[in-house]
């Protein structure tokens, strides 16, 4: 019987013990208050960056500053900021930029939007999003709108947390 007893206090304390080192949840870290704050917002140009010297819109449509263009109307859109056209006017300045780079053995097609704080230049936040390739002209703009999307939806969730939060 001792030794029944032994080995189910030994099974125990190993399952204790597996259980314990069993990543745990990390608690989300705060997003700056300025961010949720804003009600300014200026929306500055990154530009296209490319490795390619392929005739123009040969991957996207729209040019250079297409992902510019296309997140300006959304963010009109969402309504949720007074777009300003200057960035001392503003509470936090939205960079945003679009970049194809060979990454190792694959090439890479990404939207990057960098919010900043405009008194003082930090980086407050950085959201990636990225373009998935695909052969064909329909789906590769199928592919950059629905990656535009994307970002759209993480920027919600940014600026909006309390919201996101409650409905977890």
């Amino acid at each position: 019987m001792s030794s029944i007893l032994n080995s189910l206090a030994m099974g125990v304390l190993l399952a204790t013990s597996v259980w314990a080192q069993q990543p745990q949840e990390m608690p989300a870290a705060p997003v700056p208050g300025q961010i949720a704050s804003a009600k300014k917002i200026f929306i500055s140009n990154a530009g296209e960056e490319t490795i390619f010297r392929l005739p123009k819109d040969v991957l996207f449509r729209g040019g250079p500053n297409r992902a510019y263009n296309q997140f300006y109307a959304a963010m009109k859109s969402w309504g949720r900021h007074e777009l300003v056209s200057a960035p001392a006017d503003a509470d936090l300045v939205f960079e945003i930029g679009f970049m194809d780079r060979n990454a190792g053995p694959v090439f890479v097609c990404q939207f990057k939007l960098v919010i900043l704080d405009p008194k003082t230049g930090m980086a407050l936040w950085t959201i990636t999003k990225y373009v998935a390739l695909a052969g064909m002209a329909k789906n590769r703009e199928k592919n950059y709108d629905a990656a535009m999307m994307d970002l759209m939806e993480d920027v919600k969730i940014i600026v909006t947390p309390a919201a996101s939060a409650a409905s977890n």
